[in-house]
């Protein structure tokens, strides 16, 4: 390999300093990414978790080289989106949230007429749409209309449409919301192989547990902004205990002080017995949550204590614990 091929390699796939979006102008003036820092690495899957406004899609345009950046430096695949956008969306794969798959075509013309967007002459258009129904697992379907196929074969058409141009970099957009947890599984390990062929793939998910199997590493945004960064493990080990305790008290229930907690939420009755048990302790309408390093030895202290919930877990913490833990609880509209 030479050096300039050493240095391509090791170049970020994705590269951003104080990047930052703005909407609007004077007192209507909106700044949805408020000055991020980003490196995305050769061949790894990174991801991008928030609640609603949190500036994930903002973010995903102008990776895309779709939406123009306010402010701050953005390269991607070593390029400036501001003057090489047409040479990067040609190495660019997008598969958007919602399908638009073009239901007057059957599946494999879908494929081939988007090919053709890019300029693949037509016999290696149709030999590309073959792989790629391939890849999918929808060979059988080649013929059949898109409004025939079910919702996980939609979008495993959708991803196979992306990869036409054989992209370096593939951006997914909420991949496997509304799916039955079989087809995620099936969409799941084909995007992992995409990962191991060298595929890099940036994806946005509301799915904690996708976000977990899928991700080498990724950011929490909230409000514009960074609030965490790294692999699942290391977010989970930074932000959360290695296990959970859930306590769930019946209405009625009394305080290991004696207190009544009649009319009260008894979850919040009860949180003051239990802080000492954990490093942090969480109340919520229908259960307590007590995270610490050994669950079992909370249920037992409890016990000890005389309090007697009607149902316990131990489970062990997950990403959605650091993700809840970051952004908060209350709905974002």
């Amino acid at each position: 390999m030479t050096e300039s091929e050493i240095a391509s390699t090791a170049e970020p796939m994705i590269w951003a300093r104080g990047l930052r979006k703005s909407f609007g102008t004077g007192e209507s003036a909106f700044e949805a990414v408020k000055g991020i820092d980003l490196d995305v690495r050769r061949g790894e899957a990174f991801g991008f978790l928030g609640p609603n406004g949190a500036g994930k899609s903002s973010t995903m345009r102008m990776i895309a080289a779709v939406s123009p950046v306010t402010a701050g430096e953005l390269r991607i695949l070593g390029r400036d989106p501001e003057t090489d956008g047409p040479a990067i969306r040609a190495r660019l794969g997008v598969c958007p949230q919602e399908d638009t798959l073009d239901s007057e075509l059957n599946v494999r013309d879908n494929l081939v007429i988007y090919a053709r967007y890019f300029g693949i002459g037509r016999a290696d258009a149709r030999a590309r749409a073959d792989e790629l129904l391939e890849l999918v697992n929808l060979t059988e379907k080649a013929k059949a209309k898109v409004d025939d196929l079910s919702g996980g074969m939609k979008r495993r058409l959708t991803i196979a449409r992306s990869l036409v141009n054989r992209p370096d970099l593939l951006l997914l957009d909420e991949p496997t919301t509304g799916l039955d947890p079989q087809a995620r599984h099936v969409l799941w390990d084909q995007l992992f192989r995409l990962k191991q062929q060298g595929v890099t793939l940036v994806i946005t998910t509301h799915y904690m547990d996708e976000a977990e199997q899928l991700c080498d590493r990724l950011v929490v945004m909230d409000k514009g902004v960074v609030a965490a960064e790294g692999s699942p493990a290391a977010l989970i080990r930074e932000h959360s205990s290695r296990e959970v305790a859930e306590l769930r008290f019946g209405l009625g229930d009394v305080g290991a002080d004696g207190a009544d907690g009649a009319g009260a939420n008894p979850h919040e009755t009860h949180a003051a017995d239990v802080a000492d048990l954990g490093d942090r302790v969480e109340v919520l309408p229908d259960r307590l949550l007590v995270y610490s390093a050994d669950g079992d030895e909370v249920l037992e202290a409890v016990h000890d204590r005389g309090l007697r919930p009607v149902a316990t877990l131990v489970r062990r913490s997950t990403l959605e614990d650091v993700f809840l833990r970051l952004t908060g609880r209350t709905l974002v509209d």
